[in-house]
């Protein structure tokens, strides 16, 4: 278990209001859940607090191995602490937890927190066997002395949003959409290292990132970001793919990110990539030259994309 507070206990007038949930992307809907947090729980001089899990119980529960995290636990707390949540307390999530009663785990957790509001979905379960719906919540809040308050789900067009759509259209190249449901663009992060030199051979040097494996990736193509590199953005071309052109056989996927008017050497730096738009699929060329061709075009899209982008203000992670 750890806990993660930047904030004066300045609301302790009351006893705290809490929230549950996986939380992974923080997208609109989630959003909508922790600023009616805040903004309850502050207004009544109480504090906020996010119960939250890692693994992600979908991880150990269906033993997924593939890259599936929308963000990680760090991206996932910065974002919350923006959003004014004073508490974060992200518990280890194992079969154990898994198996815990609904009963015992809100017992535990009142016993530690004493919060007076539990604010929930009004689909929400936990605990073994999913038993802790809102009715049973409900009940035992009056036996421990705190309420439930329920909120309906939130939409954008008429779509309920929820990480699972959005990480399918991530995987499907339906970037737009995935951003318009997250409410920021979808960035991922890590250290630049060696690639294999063949972007500078080219005249085309690239950013080659080491990103957490476990981080879900944008389908395989080429697209138009924002670079964030030192306090600092710049426009660029980013391609994520095995490079046909120059590999017969399926190579290792790489994030390939060509900063445009940009030349200083950035080993070992972190960088932060914002996806802004999918210019196009990944394509085997004839030739380096045809490549060469289309990347060109792709730099002048980029370009025309990006325009506005740079003094835009995004939410972290």
């Amino acid at each position: 278990m750890s806990t993660e507070s930047d904030r004066e206990p300045q609301y302790n007038l009351n006893g705290p209001w809490l929230t549950i949930g996986s939380f992974d992307g923080v997208h609109l809907g989630h959003q909508a859940v922790i600023r009616l947090l805040t903004g309850e729980s502050h207004s009544r001089q109480s504090a906020s607090i996010v119960v939250t899990f890692f693994p992600h119980p979908v991880k150990v529960l269906r033993g997924n191995h593939q890259p599936y995290y929308l963000s990680s636990p760090e991206e996932k707390n910065q974002i919350l602490k923006s959003l004014g949540v004073d508490t974060i307390l992200t518990l280890h999530f194992d079969h154990t937890l898994a198996s815990q009663s609904a009963e015992s785990f809100i017992q535990t957790l009142h016993q530690q927190l004493n919060f007076s509001t539990l604010l929930i979905g009004h689909d929400f379960r936990l605990g073994a066997n999913r038993s802790g719906d809102i009715h049973t919540l409900t009940e035992l809040g009056k036996k421990l002395g705190y309420r439930v308050q329920a909120i309906e789900p939130f939409q954008l067009s008429s779509k309920i949003i929820s990480s699972s759509l959005i990480r399918e259209l991530l995987k499907n190249g339906g970037l737009s959409e995935a951003n318009a449901l997250l409410g920021r663009p979808y960035s991922v992060q890590g250290r630049i290292i060696h690639g294999d030199g063949r972007g500078k051979h080219i005249g085309l040097p690239t950013a080659n990132l080491d990103i957490w494996q476990e981080k879900l990736m944008p389908a395989v193509g080429v697209y138009a970001a924002i670079a964030e590199l030192d306090g600092h953005r710049w426009m660029s071309v980013v391609n994520i793919g095995n490079r046909p052109t120059f590999y017969e056989k399926p190579f290792e996927q790489t994030v390939e990110a060509h900063l445009l008017d940009f030349n200083q050497e950035i080993y070992n730096r972190e960088m932060r990539l914002r996806f802004i738009h999918r210019i196009r699929p990944e394509i085997k060329f004839d030739s380096a030259d045809h490549l060469m061709v289309q990347i060109n075009q792709d730099i002048q899209l980029a370009r025309e994309v990006l325009s506005d982008e740079l003094n835009h203000t995004n939410l972290p992670a």
